[in-house]
């Protein structure tokens, strides 16, 4: 079977390998150059270990540009696999495909279409969630179910704990997709519109922590957008100031002062004042001074 593996991130990496470690390596990686890595947080080079295993590749920021799809056509591919790219696949890429046109959703769809949603299943505080392989159509996320894994999200997930889940399942995923196209037995099961949900798209800026907020949604938050995303973030003293780990602060002793105050120093980082009168400590945290900020001072949010 000859495949095609369109994509540049983690999501990627993790199909390429478990394509090459199935025996069933791309005859083509399609992904992007370089020098537009900073369009993804979770960027991630598969073009050098595709050429070292002799695949071709061809690097472009635009699947649906004229000389992608000649290149894809060049590989005559019998299914085209569309992991981690967000970009929309025209109808002339999805024609090329013998059989068809693969992508992966981190959700289990209809549920959750659209943009940033392991950040979004988070901050919805929803109990489970999918990965799913589905056959790309005109729409959004909207093409028949080909595979689906329904997982539980545990109450402390983060954002790279439940990547990570998601990394899994793509790992047996593929080969199992694979192998169902081969044996003719790939299922193209309709998605049901009237349960469809859609996530807006997330921008860095969204992970401005607003103090007037109550600790458990300061702490979800900070949970939601940290690695492999740009992180929770506040600001002192003009100063950016990210946390990348947080957690509710021990009841005693008891702190009084203003929303976003810094209330005290603490072995493993520092505490803040939260709208609701309940503080969190800060235990991971970056900034440019390298310091903490000092005790008493208000963060900006």
């Amino acid at each position: 079977m000859r495949i095609v593996l369109v994509g540049a991130v983690e999501s990627s990496n993790v199909a390429f390998d478990a394509l090459v470690k199935a025996g069933k390596p791309p005859v083509l990686v399609v992904t992007l150059p370089q020098d537009a890595a900073d369009r993804h947080s979770d960027f991630t080079d598969i073009g050098s270990p595709a050429a070292a295993i002799g695949s071709a590749v061809f690097r472009t920021t635009n699947t649906n540009a004229p000389e992608t799809i000649m290149a894809i056509e060049n590989a005559e591919p019998d299914v085209t696999f569309v992991i981690g790219w967000s970009q929309i696949c025209k109808a002339p890429f999805r024609a090329i495909a013998r059989i068809g046109s693969i992508g992966f959703h981190p959700a289990a769809l209809p549920r959750l279409r659209g943009r940033g949603v392991i950040p979004w299943t988070i901050l919805l505080g929803e109990k489970t969630a999918g990965s799913t392989l589905f056959w790309l159509d005109e729409g959004t996320d909207s093409g028949p179910v080909l595979l689906q894994k329904i997982f539980h999200v545990g109450e402390e997930e983060t954002a790279r704990s439940l990547y990570l889940k998601h990394m899994r399942n793509i790992e047996e995923m593929i080969p199992e997709a694979v192998h169902r196209l081969e044996m003719g037995d790939a299922p193209r099961i309709e998605q049901d519109d009237r349960q469809a949900s859609y996530c807006a798209k997330r921008t860095p800026e969204d992970g401005l922590i607003d103090w007037r907020m109550p600790a458990a949604q300061i702490l979800t938050l900070i949970r939601a957008v940290g690695d492999p995303y740009p992180g929770a973030y506040t600001s002192c003293n003009g100063l950016k100031l990210h946390i990348d780990t947080a957690a509710p602060a021990s009841p005693i002793p008891r702190y009084i002062g203003i929303t976003g105050q810094v209330q005290a120093h603490t072995p493993r980082g520092f505490v803040v004042m939260c709208g609701d009168g309940l503080c969190i400590e800060a235990h991971n945290w970056r900034s440019s001074s390298g310091k903490p900020p000092p005790v008493h001072s208000k963060l900006q949010g």
